[in-house]
């Protein structure tokens, strides 16, 4: 698909740490809303291995061969694809066989791969592509590190395209792609032959549940690029940035003791969350609730409920925003 880059002048935002790249080897839960994917390490022992014949065996290491290492490299380096054969799986994705060599697949750079929330549908799934060969590209490989991670997704694009995308976006651009994938922990987006992520703390200024409830495959959007690691071949992206922060104009929009409508979005023992507009939540402290004397927050508000509130404080930089139901 084409794609169109326009620069902006505005200066990018602090990129994202090692831990944004580190959600392609999460198993999709880890991540959370407002907050970055703990790095890990790949590890082998959570492998289910095809069978014995292999001559693999659980919490081997996959150092592999100086020689094979080469090979791997050069066919990195030519942006050429391989066929291997998938070994073995985890709820994270698939093991493929090069040689000496055991290369990770994340299940969401396999094609055609469906979301799924039950862990043990999900499982079934993978299991049912173990013995199979697969046109595979090389996304990331360390050799210190003994990472060898693959895409099937990227397999399916010219040779020298990755590389065409990677030469021509710059951090703080604005670009136009269409959703390839949905994860748990974010969106994928092509961006003409190489595929950007959303990280889900990325899709929107509030909270997201899952990155479906933003956005669907097939969707074309226009995306700000936070950062672009040509080393790596990988580009992060931001939705929520294409627009402005709400907390930074909250001061010049609204005023402490305006009377608001909200909905409420999380019910905690020390009060009620409401969200007056997208990615602005004010806090009803249990203080704030109602008169009288009651058990849980939960028995005066619920989540969905819609509400009308008094403001009490604001405070932009702090990111707070004070809420009561009683005045």
């Amino acid at each position: 698909m084409s794609t169109e880059f326009q620069s902006t002048s505005a200066s990018p935002p602090l990129p994202p740490d090692e831990g944004y790249w580190e959600a392609l080897l999460q198993e999709g839960d880890s991540a959370v809303a407002g907050g970055m994917p703990r790095q890990r390490d790949l590890d082998w022992e959570e492998f289910e291995l095809h069978d014995a014949s292999s001559g693999l065996t659980n919490g081997v290491s996959s150092s592999g061969s100086e020689a094979d290492w080469d090979e791997v490299q050069r066919i990195f380096d030519f942006d050429e694809t391989a066929e291997l054969r998938v070994v073995g799986f985890n709820r994270g994705g698939l093991l493929v066989e090069w040689n000496s060599l055991r290369g990770f697949i994340p299940a969401s750079q396999l094609i055609d791969f469906p979301v799924m929330a039950d862990n043990r549908a999900r499982r079934e799934a993978l299991a049912q592509r173990v013995g199979h060969t697969i046109r595979l590209r090389v996304i990331e490989l360390d050799r210190d590190q003994n990472r060898l991670i693959l895409s099937e997704r990227a397999a399916q694009v010219e040779p020298g395209t990755r590389a065409n995308v990677l030469t021509t976006i710059r951090p703080g651009d604005t670009c136009s792609g269409q959703v390839t994938n949905l994860c748990d922990f974010g969106v994928f987006v092509d961006l003409g032959g190489l595929e950007g992520l959303i990280h889900i703390s990325e899709l929107s200024w509030g909270r997201v549940g899952h990155p479906r409830d933003v956005l669907k495959r097939g969707d074309t959007v226009t995306v700000h690029v936070m950062l672009v690691d040509q080393d790596q071949g990988r580009v992060a992206l931001s939705l929520k940035r294409m627009r402005p922060d709400p907390w930074k104009t909250i001061e010049t929009r609204y005023t402490v003791g305006q009377v608001v409508e909200g909905v409420i979005t999380n019910v905690v023992d020390f009060g009620a969350f409401a969200c007056i507009e997208e990615g602005l939540e004010g806090l009803i402290h249990v203080s704030e609730l109602a008169e009288g004397h009651f058990l849980h927050p939960r028995n005066v508000v619920r989540e969905g409920d819609t509400v009308r509130a008094r403001i009490l404080n604001i405070d932009g930089n702090a990111r707070r925003l004070g809420l009561s139901l009683r005045r």
